[in-house]
């Protein structure tokens, strides 16, 4: 039995306090820094031990690199990202309407970066709320969108079972009070209502290939690595329940394009497309293999 840390001892999953070490994983984005990677033997949650407490992470978000809060266009990979997305949000606003059908609703989006989301369904006539914890990352929604985004402390003030839809677009992994923000975000959904979580899968298949270079474990802003079993865990512990769950056909491209440059110090594009089809070919035969996965939760 490990404790990999002074500051998490219990799994915040299932309670258990039995650790085994996964392997250390570089933050090849912004700092250069190394974190170990543990995993729980009962749930299979994994987590990054020592990382920054909530107050010391901003730095580690600091830079135009860090896509999903500078909405930067430099650079291929960030124009290719820039393209996906216009493909993905009509996606996300389509497996939304999937359950809740032609009306028109309040929705929640908790983590909501520089403000894509929140404004791509605003012009789809939602009430849209939207939650950002950065301040850059804020003003950037307003200055680019005309978006005002509550802070954090705003989220826990908002008024109890509002919301027919909440949603986190890789927001979990990033969040220190994992079980109280759970608690909160089902406080605030309408008895009907729907949250859905995307969050990386680290049991995929180009995980398993790019080992500790896969990009998505991005350490140490990735608090928390999530396999399945471990998010159904987690969200029955908060007294909710998974309904679904569904690939993110994208992702394993542009995880191995990055994932690519991490391990040999530039971008394979050739490697890159050829994982992406192997992942997406293993997430047809089993859809839960995808290399990140949408959780459909409520009641």
């Amino acid at each position: 039995m490990v404790n990999p840390s002074p500051i998490l001892n219990n799994c915040p999953a299932c309670g258990a306090v039995s650790w085994k070490q996964v392997f250390d994983v570089i933050d090849h984005s912004i700092s250069n820094e190394q974190f170990r990677l543990y995993e729980c033997d009962q749930c299979t949650l994994r987590i990054t031990a020592n990382a920054p407490g909530s107050e010391e992470i901003g730095r580690y978000y600091q830079s135009s690199a860090y896509i999903s809060h500078s909405n930067t266009r430099k650079g291929l990979v960030n124009q290719l990202y820039q393209g996906v997305r216009k493909i993905t949000l009509s996606q996300k606003n389509k497996l939304i309407r999937s359950h809740y059908g032609e009306g028109i609703g309040n929705l929640l989006d908790f983590g909501s970066g520089a403000g894509a989301f929140v404004s791509y369904m605003q012009k789809n006539n939602w009430k849209v709320t939207g939650i950002e914890p950065a301040e850059n990352a804020r003003a950037i929604a307003k200055n680019e969108y005309g978006i005002e985004l509550l802070d954090l402390a705003g989220f826990y003030t908002l008024p109890a079972g509002q919301f027919d839809v909440i949603t986190l677009w890789h927001v979990l992994e990033h969040v220190h009070a994992l079980n109280e923000t759970i608690q909160q975000l089902r406080r605030l959904l309408k008895p009907t209502g729907r949250i859905y979580i995307a969050v990386p899968n680290y049991t995929s298949l180009d995980a398993a290939y790019f080992g500790r270079y896969w990009a998505a474990y991005d350490v140490p802003r990735h608090l928390y690595h999530f396999s399945p079993p471990a998010m159904r865990q987690l969200i029955g512990k908060n007294q909710l329940k998974v309904h679904a769950v569904k690939p993110m056909w994208f992702d394993s491209f542009y995880v191995s394009i990055l994932s690519t440059q991490y391990q040999g110090g530039r971008v394979d594009y050739i490697n890159s497309l050829w994982q992406g089809v192997r992942s997406t070919i293993r997430t047809l035969q089993d859809k839960e293999r995808a290399s990140s996965l949408i959780y459909e939760i409520g009641y």
